[in-house]
């Protein structure tokens, strides 16, 4: 019993520095929840995506930053066509969305159990160039390595990922692939 306790306490102690290392969001209450194990799948490579690692180890997170009138974040690409990088339909509309449309999904913490589904969000690019974009679906900061995350890892707690339309409205690389934002609810 007493080595199960000082393993357990080991290992919040450890989750507690790693939310430290990434960032001040532990002051907010964001809990690093542990690791998802990964599994290698059918990963659709377009767009670059993180796909699993058989035995490779996911931070796996509950919370996002605060939300502000300019909140930081990172901007991924997304397909949110059926077959491509999206997987599974939008979890807002169970719909799939063509790389035309002005698309976005949003880190668990900041999805908020759907609570901005359908709504847009402003997102502005370094240069000041901003957008505005609908909220479709939910880049899921637990869930992964599945067929229904196209065997990536889970999302970071800070992320907006968005369709092709997005980056081309924003004048972005599309082959960069992640790049400084913030956004703001509208």
């Amino acid at each position: 019993m007493a080595i199960f306790l000082l393993v357990a306490l080991s290992t919040v102690h450890i989750a507690s520095c790693v939310v430290k290392r990434l960032g001040s969001f532990d002051e907010a209450g964001c809990q690093f929840i542990g690791y998802l194990p990964g599994k290698s799948g059918d990963c659709d490579r377009n767009n670059n995506p993180d796909c699993c690692v058989d035995g490779q180890q996911y931070q796996q997170f509950l919370c996002s930053p605060p939300v502000s009138a300019a909140t930081r974040a990172v901007l991924t690409l997304n397909s949110f066509r059926k077959g491509k990088d999206g997987g599974y339909p939008s979890e807002c509309d169970n719909a799939y969305h063509e790389d035309s449309e002005m698309v976005v999904a949003l880190s668990t913490g900041w999805f908020n159990g759907m609570s901005r589904c359908g709504h847009n969000i402003k997102i502005t690019a370094s240069d000041g160039t901003s957008v505005s974009a609908k909220l479709v679906d939910e880049c899921d900061s637990v869930k992964g390595c599945d067929a229904e995350h196209n065997y990536e890892k889970p999302c970071a707690y800070n992320v907006v990922d968005a369709s092709p339309a997005v980056w081309d409205a924003l004048g972005l690389d599309q082959n960069v692939g992640m790049v400084d934002v913030t956004w703001s609810d509208e």
